[in-house]
């Protein structure tokens, strides 16, 4: 799926939210109640950066408007906000209302979140002003929580195919029915961080809720390989192990976590184009020759002593759009090389299926096909080849794709779901409402068939599409389709 232009994104952003219950006023040494009170919490920590949330409670009269102070006393800095329009001066940091949040009344409480960096220590703040009054007067001072793994309270299954199924280890078929989870595609690259919104275990927990079994994780391959051209605090290293943080995490409440290269290197402007960048920016006809088999290699061998982990070789191919026939783009899609219309070498299908196997790896593979993944036509025809035997057929549609109604379905899809497993990776309409998803999961379903949701963020439907109004899992009017479904299968 395309995404919605930055400045949409910085947009919406603004409406992510890491609300929690509300606070329960803090009561002073005195016995008083504090004219507000701050609860401040780092929700995760890494080498140099942090991701951290305040949430205010206003024991005062009503406020039209509100505004937050504090300051940070080991020279930390905030980089990117959300659910508050936020600013630093030196060591001050300032958050104050959006206009759609700005209403206070007694008693009520507000939440926001921000990323940040920090170098030698992370302490947190001891004083906080709510328009200039002192909050949790003469109460103790919030302790420096210590941020936490994942729980291990679960694991994911181990999967492998068996002919045209997914099975678990003891040889029982396993449907991936879940959500697509988007911004390690985006976030680093463009410099405002790795995840787009909260992914702590509150977050993951939500997803779990939902009764979904799989979440797919888009990535950058630029920001796993530590690339010049992104921030340092967001790739190489620290971009890793985000990434593997949230596997564990995926996996610790019983999901399957599906990682996907999503944006990669390599100029194209032809027919098509999202981008006029050589940088892993926007989405490229084919995954690049010069690094996307060492991304490969490197995550399949991070991963594969994790026979839970699936891998989504590449988002949505599109060659069929730069290659003058059928056959030249089904060329391209396998074999790579030197393609029509595409101006920088190419990793094939195979050369990636290659990668990963080379690196040990006997995962669970996914590959889409053409036409963004929506055409299946010819796959079967041009199969890589996999010693491990462990590929599946991965499929993408939503409502404006050519082959969205039941007769493609008949015809392009059943023959494949015939011969090896298939997945919808990425289902979806922009129409903020949930018809066309029903009859897609209605198909999937009566086949026994696997299928994830585009996507579990708070981004406007029609843009998107959205399945959350909130990082609690509050589905839109068009992610309650998805909601409502899962939860009728697993009630």
């Amino acid at each position: 799926m395309r995404h919605p232009p930055r400045s949409v994104l910085l947009a919406v952003t603004g409406a992510v939210a890491l609300v929690g219950a509300a606070l329960v006023p803090v009561v002073s040494a005195s016995g008083a109640t504090p004219a507000c009170t701050v609860q401040y919490t780092v929700t995760s920590q890494w080498d140099t950066g942090f991701q951290g949330s305040v949430t205010i409670t206003n024991n005062m009269a009503a406020l039209s408007s509100w505004s937050l102070s504090f300051d940070f006393p080991s020279g930390q800095k905030v980089t990117q906000g959300w659910n508050g329009r936020w600013s630093q001066s030196g060591t001050t940091v300032t958050a104050a209302n959006e206009s759609w949040n700005g209403s206070l009344g007694t008693g009520a409480s507000v939440s926001a979140g921000f990323l940040g960096s920090w170098s030698g220590s992370n302490a947190v703040p001891s004083a906080f002003k709510l328009n200039g009054t002192t909050c949790n007067a003469d109460a103790e001072p919030t302790p420096t929580p210590t941020p936490t793994g994942p729980p291990a309270t679960g694991s994911a299954p181990a999967l492998h195919v068996s002919g045209t199924r997914l099975v678990d280890a003891g040889g029982a078929p396993h449907r991936l029915l879940g959500v697509n989870r988007s911004g390690g595609e985006f976030m680093c690259v463009q410099g405002y961080g790795i995840w787009d919104g909260p992914v702590d275990d509150a977050a993951i927990k939500a997803i779990a809720d939902w009764k979904a079994n799989a979440v797919r994780i888009p990535l950058n391959e630029e920001c796993w390989l530590g690339l010049s051209n992104v921030k340092p605090e967001y790739a190489g290293a620290h971009y890793i192990d985000a990434v593997k943080d949230l596997v564990a995490r995926v996996e610790s409440y019983g999901m399957t976590p599906i990682l996907e290269l999503h944006w990669s290197y390599g100029q194209y402007t032809g027919n098509s184009a999202g981008c006029s960048d050589v940088h892993a920016t926007c989405q490229k006809p084919m995954p690049d020759a010069q690094y996307s088999p060492s991304f490969w290699s490197s995550v399949a061998g991070t991963f594969k002593d994790d026979p839970a982990a699936v891998f989504d070789l590449f988002n949505e191919p599109y060659p069929d759009r730069a290659t003058s026939t059928t056959t030249q783009a089904w060329e391209c899609w396998r074999d790579g090389g030197t393609c029509p219309g595409i101006g920088y070498p190419v990793a094939g299908m195979q050369d990636l299926v290659n990668s990963v196997r080379g690196a040990g790896a006997r995962n669970v593979i996914m590959i889409g096909g053409l036409a963004y993944s929506n055409d299946l036509g010819q796959w079967l025809t041009y199969e890589p080849t996999d010693p491990a035997g462990n590929l599946v057929a991965a499929y993408h549609v939503y409502n404006f794709n050519t082959c969205s109604t039941e007769s493609c379905w008949n015809s392009t899809l059943a023959p494949v779901a015939a011969k090896v497993p298939l997945v919808a990776g990425e289902i979806g309409e922009n129409t903020c409402s949930h018809a066309f998803v029903d009859q897609v999961m209605k198909w999937f379903d009566d086949r026994g068939l696997s299928y994830l949701g585009w996507t579990w963020n708070t981004w406007d439907c029609s843009s998107g599409p959205s399945l959350i109004s909130d990082y609690d899992g509050t589905p839109t009017a068009y992610g309650a389709g998805l909601h409502d479904h899962l939860e009728a299968l697993n009630p």
